[in-house]
C-alpha cells in the first residue's frame, strides 16, 4: 500500500516562455539549462496549479505570431509511491480520502494515478483573467510540439483542487533573511506571527523582561537621565499618569517578533546578520523555509494527517562558493516532501544523481525538457559519465552546443579558429569544445548530451588505418543511425597535427615552435634564435610532425595563433565544423 505520493509529470501550455513542454519529477529534480530557458516559468507554473495564481497577469500568456495564445493549461499526474519512493499501484487509505475516489482514475492494468488540469483564460468582455480547474477523465500520451493535446482533448470533469495537505513553497534568486524578518508574508515571519505562549509562561517572560528593563536604566547614568527628565512631562501635562518608563527592551511578549535579531559567526565572535555577506543571508532565508515545512510536518502529524509539501528553489546557490553549493544541494535533497531546484551551478548539477537532472534548451520559439534514461545505462556507464563528464565538465548542462573532440590540441585550438572565422567569443554564444581524451571515449558525453538535448557535433581525427573512423561511428550508431551527419572527420589518415602539415601550414607551425623556446641568458638571445631558425628551417614534415605530437598542449595554441596571424585560410574541415555549427545555432558572423 502506497505510503506517499509523487508528482510523477508536468505538463505545460502556453506560459511565459514555455508554449508546449512535458517535464517527468523525481524526488529531487535538478533544472539545468542556460539563462531565458524556461526554467523559472516551469516553476511559476507549477505554483499556478497548486494553488497561488494572484501574480497572473496577462503577459503571462505565452506570445506566438506577435499575439498572446488563448489559455494557459498546466497538467499534472500524481501517482502513488511505496516507502522505497517506487510507483506504487494504489494510494493508501488517507491519500485516498484526501483526493476522494471521484478524482482518481486506472490504468489498463489497474494502478491508480490522479490526473489534475488547471485552465488560465481571459474574458473576452471584461479582461479578467479566471482560472478553472478538471479532473481529466485519463492521462493519454503527449507529443511535443502537438497543439491539438490542448485544444482537442476534453479538459474532463470540473472540479477544484486546493490541498492543504500538498503546500506549494517557492522560493525565487533575490531572498534575504533581513527582508523575510520585516515581511510577515514571508515563512520566518508567518512562524513569528504564530508564536504562542501560555499564560503562565507569560507572566513570567513579561515579569523577567521588567526586571531586565528596571536593571538596565538603573546601572545606566544616561537612561536614568533621561527617565528622570521625561518625568517633569507629567506636572507639566497636569495628568495623573504612572509617569515615564524607560524599556531598553520590548516591554510586551507579543511585541518580542519585532525586534527579531539573527547573530552568526565562528566560536569567539557573532555579528548580526546585517554584517554577514549576501552569501549566508541568503543561505540563512532558504533554511528558515525547512524550519517552516518542518513545523507543517509535526502539526500534520499531531492532527494524524498526511502531508507531502512541493519545494520550488529558483538558484539556491546565488552568492555561495562552491563548497557551500554542494553542501547546500545535500540540505536541500533532505527536505521533506518533493524538491524541485532550478539552477546554473555545474556544482549542484554535480552532486544531483543522472536520474535527477533536467535539461531546458530553448529551441526556436519554444523549450524542450530533456532528461538521461538511466534505465538503459549500465553501473559502469553512470559511473564513467559522472567521472568523465559532469564531476570534470560540469559546465557541458549549460551549454548550446557541445564540440566534442579526441583531445587537447583541437580543445585549444579550436576556440582560437572559431573567434576567427566568427569575429567573437565562442563562450558569447554558449558553445563548448571538449577534448574526450581518447576517441574510444565519446559514448558518456553522447549519452548526456543526447539524454539532455544538448545539440552536439563530433570533430575527430581519421588515423590508424581506419580503425578511428570505424569505433567513432560505431559509437554515435548507439545513439542513432541519423546522427552519423553529425560527425566531421578529418582527411583519411590525419590527427588533428598532421592535418595541419597537409594543409600547408608549415611555416606557421614552425614559427610557434620557435616562439616556444625559452632563452637563459638574453645576451646570447639573438645568436641562439638564428642557430634554432636554421635547425628548424631545415625540419621536414615528419619531422615537424613528432615536434608537435610531442609537445601537444604547447604548441596548440600557438599554431593555432600563427595560422590566425598569417591571414591565410583556416584549414578545410574546420571551417566545415564552423558551418555546421552556424546552421546549427543560426549564427552570423560579425562583420569585420
Amino acid at each position: 500500500m502506497s505510503s506517499s505520493i509523487l508528482i510523477h509529470t508536468v505538463r505545460v501550455y502556453g506560459f511565459r516562455a514555455l508554449k508546449n513542454i512535458e517535464v517527468q519529477l523525481s524526488q529531487t529534480t535538478v533544472l539545468t539549462g542556460i539563462n531565458n530557458s524556461g526554467k523559472t516559468s516551469f516553476l511559476k507554473a507549477m505554483q499556478v496549479a497548486f494553488g497561488n495564481r494572484l501574480f497572473l497577469t496577462h503577459d503571462d500568456f505565452f506570445i506566438e505570431d506577435n499575439s498572446h495564445v488563448d489559455r494557459i493549461v498546466i497538467d499534472v499526474l500524481i501517482y502513488p509511491v511505496d516507502e522505497s519512493g517506487e510507483i506504487d499501484s494504489e494510494f493508501s487509505e488517507d491519500w485516498e480520502i484526501l483526493f476522494t475516489t471521484n478524482r482518481i482514475r486506472f490504468t489498463k492494468d489497474g494502478r491508480a494515478y490522479i490526473p489534475l488540469r488547471t485552465v488560465v483564460k481571459t474574458d473576452p468582455v471584461t479582461g479578467r483573467i479566471y482560472t478553472k480547474q478538471y479532473i481529466l477523465e485519463q492521462w493519454i500520451d503527449f507529443k511535443f510540439g502537438d497543439d491539438k493535446y490542448w485544444y482537442e482533448f476534453e479538459d474532463g470533469k470540473e472540479m477544484s483542487f486546493v490541498f492543504e495537505e500538498i503546500p506549494f513553497f517557492y522560493i525565487d534568486a533575490q531572498r534575504d533573511i533581513l527582508e523575510d524578518i520585516k515581511l510577515k508574508s514571508s515563512y520566518i515571519g508567518r512562524m513569528l506571527s504564530a508564536i504562542e505562549y501560555n499564560e503562565d509562561d507569560i507572566e513570567e517572560i513579561e515579569r523577567q523582561i521588567e526586571k531586565l528593563n528596571t536593571t538596565a536604566v538603573e546601572r545606566s547614568d544616561i537612561l536614568k537621565t533621561v527617565r528622570d527628565t521625561l518625568n517633569e512631562l507629567d506636572p507639566a501635562m497636569d495628568g495623573h499618569s504612572r509617569g515615564i518608563e524607560v524599556t531598553p527592551f520590548t516591554k510586551k511578549i507579543r511585541d518580542l517578533s519585532k525586534g527579531l535579531t539573527i547573530n552568526y559567526g565562528d566560536d569567539d565572535r557573532t555579528f548580526s546578520m546585517e554584517y554577514h555577506g549576501m552569501g549566508t543571508r541568503s543561505w540563512s532565508s532558504l533554511l528558515t523555509l525547512k524550519a517552516f515545512v518542518e513545523l507543517f510536518k509535526k502539526n500534520s502529524e499531531k492532527k494524524e494527517k498526511v502531508y507531502f509539501p512541493i519545494i520550488a528553489a529558483e538558484e539556491p546557490e546565488a552568492h555561495l562558493h562552491p563548497n557551500a553549493q554542494k553542501k547546500l544541494y545535500m540540505q536541500i535533497n533532505g527536505f521533506v516532501g518533493q524538491k524541485i531546484i532550478s539552477t546554473h551551478s555545474p556544482y549542484i548539477a554535480a552532486s544531483a544523481k543522472l536520474s535527477e537532472i533536467r535539461s531546458f534548451y530553448k529551441k526556436a520559439d519554444d523549450v524542450e525538457c530533456g532528461q538521461i534514461d538511466t534505465t538503459e545505462l549500465k553501473p559502469e556507464w553512470k559511473r564513467k559519465i559522472k567521472r568523465q563528464v559532469v564531476h570534470s565538465r560540469g559546465e557541458i548542462f549549460f551549454s548550446k552546443c557541445l564540440v566534442l573532440c579526441e583531445g587537447e590540441t583541437e580543445e585549444q585550438a579550436l576556440p582560437i579558429f572559431f573567434k576567427k572565422y566568427f569575429r567573437y567569443s565562442h563562450s558569447e554564444v554558449g558553445i563548448d569544445f571538449v577534448g574526450v581524451d581518447g576517441y574510444k571515449n565519446y559514448m558518456p558525453f553522447l549519452n548526456l548530451a543526447v539524454g539532455l538535448n544538448i545539440p552536439w557535433i563530433i570533430f575527430s581525427d581519421n588515423d590508424q588505418d581506419g580503425s578511428v573512423k570505424t569505433d567513432v561511428e560505431r559509437q554515435v550508431r548507439k545513439k542513432g543511425e541519423e546522427l552519423l551527419s553529425n560527425v566531421i572527420f578529418l582527411n583519411n589518415g590525419n590527427d588533428f597535427e598532421r592535418e595541419l602539415l597537409q594543409n600547408g601550414y608549415e611555416k606557421e607551425v614552425k614559427e610557434a615552435i620557435l616562439s616556444a623556446k625559452e632563452y637563459a641568458n638574453e645576451h646570447h638571445r639573438k645568436a641562439q634564435e638564428q642557430k634554432d631558425k636554421e635547425k628548424i628551417d631545415g625540419f621536414d614534415t615528419d619531422k615537424l610532425y613528432n615536434v608537435m605530437i610531442g609537445g601537444k598542449t604547447m604548441y596548440a595554441p600557438l599554431v593555432a595563433e600563427a595560422i590566425v596571424a598569417s591571414g591565410n585560410d583556416l584549414p578545410t574541415n574546420v571551417v566545415e565544423l564552423f558551418e555546421k555549427i552556424k546552421e546549427i545555432l543560426q549564427l552570423e558572423v560579425r562583420s569585420a
